[in-house]
């Protein structure tokens, strides 16, 4: 019945399929978006992408967001090899690159950046984000004496929204949208939250110490399938 739903709150927009395979395991899940992407390419930015797809790099993609960028401004399928984060951002890489450009994927930044080091003679890299990225893949290849070119492709800006159900979980995808949901809002204890990586159980747990439950593969669908499971 109705009254027995559980209430969630997802602070990305999910697409309907997902709505509706949660709606049939009693679950109702409400989307908003609590960050808003703004792409950031001028003309120099666009000059510059169009060289570095006639050449043979190494390149690192963390976001769907920047491989959403980039594969608009691409006219050719540049000869590069790419190293990813898994699940939704491997996902839109493939829509556009050939599954052999993609050297590996991992679940976070920090595995990806022991694969990059465990790969060998990689020396340079041109690291495709947006201007809240993270430092963990930098710094560590930093480290590692690989120079890391960044080339930012995307504004992150809070959207937050004041809420006043009272929700049994709340879904994160990203550092971001944990700062802006708790810009203006605070928790009942008994909130358990989902978390889609370690980066984000982190910025959770600088907010509140409520119970989090962290994916074990960056990918939308495998979030929802927690939130089922857990609910059980």
């Amino acid at each position: 019945m109705a009254e027995n739903k559980i209430e969630i709150l997802s602070t990305r927009e999910l697409n309907t399929a997902l709505l509706q395979k949660a709606a049939l395991q009693n679950i109702n899940v409400e989307a908003n978006a609590f960050i808003k992407i703004i792409p950031e390419v001028s003309q120099e930015t666009r000059a510059l992408i169009q060289s570095l797809a006639q050449q043979q790099l190494t390149v690192i993609f963390t976001s769907v967001n920047a491989v959403n960028v980039i594969t608009t401004q691409l006219t050719v399928v540049p000869a590069w090899k790419i190293f990813c984060i898994g699940g939704a951002t491997k996902n839109a890489l493939l829509r556009f690159f050939n599954a052999s450009s993609i050297i590996a994927s991992a679940k976070n930044a920090i595995l990806l950046s022991e694969k990059i080091m465990a790969y060998g003679n990689v020396k340079e890299v041109v690291f495709i984000c947006g201007n809240s990225r993270m430092d963990h893949l930098p710094d560590r290849l930093g480290a590692a004496g690989i120079k890391v070119n960044e080339l930012v492709v995307y504004q992150t800006v809070s959207t937050p929204i004041a809420t006043v159900k009272d929700y049994g979980g709340i879904l994160f995808f990203s550092p971001s949208a944990v700062h802006s949901f708790f810009s203006i809002n605070t928790l009942p204890v008994h909130t358990v939250l989902f978390s889609i990586g370690e980066s984000t159980t982190a910025a959770i747990a600088a907010y509140c110490s409520n119970k989090v439950v962290t994916s074990s593969w960056p990918a939308e669908t495998d979030m929802l399938d927690m939130v089922t499971a857990y609910f059980k």
